[in-house]
């Protein structure tokens, strides 16, 4: 358990800071600053965190074997603005909960990111503290040994 986590954020609950350590967690958005501020935040509450700035080095990641709890998604990406990229992620790595990011929602876009299996739909801007509480809330189905 991270005590410093609890002390730095005391919003969060012991219980969610217990679950924390073990995230592995993957940020994808094009704006290096979310980028930062949420990797900064995940990791102060005992996540693992890799970043990628666009698409294609998100499915590089995960092509390449890598396993993540929960994956970031902006929804407009430079090589990705639609849904097609949460369905690529869901099916490379359908373990993982995807929590879609965007300033461009749409009743439209959040019913079909919601059908291909996203977790929530966030609308930026947003608190990073209120997505750590949310990345610490997902459900995750148990891991391989």
């Amino acid at each position: 358990m991270s005590v410093i986590a609890v002390a730095e954020y005391p919003e969060m609950s012991p219980q969610m800071a217990e679950k924390s350590p073990t995230l592995q967690v993957l940020v994808v958005d094009d704006e290096s600053l979310i980028r930062w501020s949420l990797a900064e935040v995940l990791a102060d509450a005992g996540c693992q965190v890799e970043e990628a700035g666009d698409g294609a080095s998100a499915m590089s990641l995960l092509a390449d074997g890598r396993r993540f709890d929960v994956v970031l998604l902006d929804y407009r990406l430079p090589d990705s603005n639609d849904l097609h990229l949460l369905e690529t992620i869901r099916n490379l790595s359908p373990r993982s909960t995807v929590i879609m990011m965007t300033a461009f929602g749409t009743a439209e876009m959040v019913e079909g990111a919601l059908r291909l299996g996203a977790y929530r739909v966030v609308p930026k801007p947003f608190d990073v503290h209120d997505m750590a509480r949310l990345v610490a809330e997902a459900p995750r189905p148990a891991r391989d040994i």
